[in-house]
Order: C-alpha cells, then sequence, then structure tokens
C-alpha cells in the first residue's frame, strides 16, 4: 500500500461521503490523489478537497483504475455492484453499507476491538452499523474483562442514520409544525417532528425483529466472535439530528460493580465517560456530535438482577464519524502498517 494513497470515494455527495473528506482532513490522513464519485446527477459539480476544486465523476465500473482505497457509502447495492470493480482493479474497499457485513470472507472491523482481522481481508473490508459501533467500543473492554452473555439495548436514532435527505426532512418537517402548516413526508414513512417511531427498516414477519436490529444481533456475534452471547433489541427513531443514543444493560458471567465498570471504561479506547449524577449530566446527542469518542455514563447496578451480575448505561455516539466515516479512515490508517508487517 503506497504511503501516499490514491483515494476514492463513492458517494461523496452524502452525508457520510462529506465527513471523509472531513475526518481525512481533521486526521492529516494522506492522500496523492482524490477521486469524488457519485451518480450521474451530481457528475459535473465540484467539491472542495485540501485547497483544490475536485470534479464529481459519475460512479462506474471503470471508476477506479489506479485506485489504492475506496471509501464506499452509497447504499448496499451500490456496494455490491461496483466494489468487485474496485477490488479487480487493485483497490482495498472499505465499506459502510450492510453489502458484506455477514460475508464470512470479509472482515468486518472495529478498530478498537478487532484490528488484526484488518490483515485478512481479500479485497473489501465492512464497516459495522451505526448502531453496533455505538454499544460495542465500550462493552468490548468489558466483555475482555469480564466475558458479557446477554445485551438488552434499546436505541434512540438520530436523522444522520438515514442520511442527508433524512435529516432534511426532519428539518423542514419542523419548520412545518411550528408554522403550523401541514407537511407530507418525503423520505420517513411517519410524521418525524415531535415524535418518534420503530426504526424505518423492514420488520420480520416471524420474529417482529426490523432490519436494523437484527443487523445488530448478527453483528454483534461475528465481531465478539461469540455466537451464545444473547442479544435483544429495539431500535426507534428519534426527532433529533445528528448522534445515536442507547441504553444497555449488560450481564457477565461473574459479578461485576459499576466502579469496576468505570475503572475499565476510563482506560478503554474510544470512550470518554460522562457521568456527573450530582449535575444529573450524562451523554446527549448535542455533546457527541462532532466527536470521536462513544460518550458512555448513567453507569449503574441493575437492580433487577440480585445476583450483581448486571449494569445498566447510557452512551451517545456520532452517527456520521465513529458510526460510519470516522471507524473507516480508522480502518484506512491501518492500512500500510497491515501491508508492511
Amino acid at each position: 500500500m503506497n504511503h501516499e494513497p490514491v483515494v476514492a470515494i463513492a458517494g461523496v455527495t452524502g452525508a457520510v461521503g462529506a465527513e471523509f473528506i472531513a475526518t481525512m482532513d481533521r486526521r492529516a490522513f494522506p492522500v496523492r490523489r482524490l477521486k469524488a464519485l457519485a451518480s450521474a446527477r451530481s457528475a459535473g459539480k465540484t467539491i472542495d478537497f485540501r485547497g483544490e476544486r475536485i470534479v464529481i465523476e459519475e460512479l462506474t465500473e471503470k471508476s477506479f483504475e489506479g485506485v489504492d482505497i475506496a471509501l464506499f457509502s452509497a447504499g448496499a447495492g451500490i456496494s455490491r455492484k461496483f466494489s468487485p470493480a474496485a477490488v479487480k482493479a487493485g483497490a482495498v474497499v472499505i465499506d459502510n453499507s450492510s453489502a458484506f457485513r455477514m460475508d464470512p470472507n470479509v472482515p468486518l472491523v472495529i478498530p478498537e476491538i478487532n484490528a488484526g482481522r484488518i490483515r485478512e481481508h481479500k479485497g473489501i473490508i465492512a464497516v459495522p452499523n451505526c448502531s453496533a459501533i455505538t454499544a460495542l467500543v465500550p462493552l468490548w473492554p468489558i466483555h475482555k474483562a469480564n466475558r458479557i452473555t446477554r445485551v438488552i439495548l434499546s436505541t434512540y436514532q438520530a436523522a444522520s442514520g438515514g442520511g442527508a435527505a433524512v435529516m432534511q426532512d426532519l428539518v423542514e418537517s419542523t419548520r412545518a409544525y411550528l408554522d403550523g402548516r401541514p407537511f407530507a413526508p418525503k423520505v420517513i414513512q411517519h410524521p418525524y417532528a415531535f415524535n418518534l417511531f420503530s426504526h424505518n427498516t423492514a420488520i420480520d414477519p416471524e420474529t417482529g425483529y426490523n432490519d436494523e436490529e437484527t443487523k445488530v444481533i448478527k453483528e454483534t456475534r461475528k465481531i465478539f466472535e461469540d455466537d451464545k452471547i444473547a442479544i435483544g433489541v429495539t431500535c426507534v427513531r428519534v426527532p433529533v439530528l445528528r448522534a445515536h443514543c442507547e441504553a444497555i444493560t449488560f450481564e457477565c458471567e461473574k459479578p461485576i460493580t459499576e466502579h469496576e465498570v468505570r475503572a475499565i471504561l476510563s482506560k478503554a479506547p474510544g470512550v470518554r465517560i460522562v457521568d456527573d449524577r450530582a449535575k444529573n449530566y450524562f451523554p446527549m446527542p448535542i455533546d457527541a456530535s462532532g466527536q470521536d469518542d462513544v460518550l458512555v455514563g448513567r453507569i449503574r447496578q441493575d437492580l433487577s438482577d440480585a445476583s450483581g451480575h448486571s449494569i445498566s448505561m447510557f452512551v451517545s455516539a456520532d452517527q456520521l464519524l465513529k458510526g460510519a466515516a470516522l471507524n473507516a479512515i480508522q480502518i484506512a490508517e491501518l492500512l500500510p502498517q497491515r501491508a508492511m508487517a
């Protein structure tokens, strides 16, 4: 891998595409040349990148000649269609969609947890679901110290998880609500302003779980390499523009105290404790937005478990950063090291 790779961004005009660029700048990620790729309707437009105007090109199967790293965030269908061409051209694909996450031949990577899997890639590396990342970054160091056997979590997911169009739907519907005007949702099927609803993915008629919930269950087991971990998930959209929150209760093999959890998380990479009981100040989307770390607070013993094996906590993370773009760039940063090892 070249120390200054040629990088292509597929889906450069989307919310995550913009964060790819901002994150590379902020972390001084070396780029010899950037290829900005999007749909035909965006071709010919330009974006700013390190003082240059980059012309957006239409994404085709021929877009990846000379590309070292291809960052994908344009949906699962686009990833399935164009990733093989990128790999054939010699690029390493880092994919933010769900297309390859459960493929046994594709590493599913959160660098704070399983960076070693990067070296096993066969051309494609998958970024996990944003809700899974938000939960697993703080759960992993606890799991290493005292195996987690069961997790129950409820998500409070921001519009950013659905992309720029969903964020705009929330903004416009909120303005209409405050003005007393009717508003017909353009992207989300339910009224979004001052409302919350089950995550807008398909419901499995047999299990009653939606796709987002099923992703969290399956991806957790793959990343933790533990098919026996019991997981229950409820995923909900809330009228917040950016940064997801989750209420998590987990059960460990051995008894565990809130003090032990704080001690573990205080040293955990990618985690920042925000847990001020006196001021009733805990993780909030407004504080997590624009931050790299997963904020963790409300750490307390689960009083419903008299055995002392369970802890409850509340977390928040920026879906566009650690839940997507940042995680992908962290993977890209490790590629040269792994290649030269």
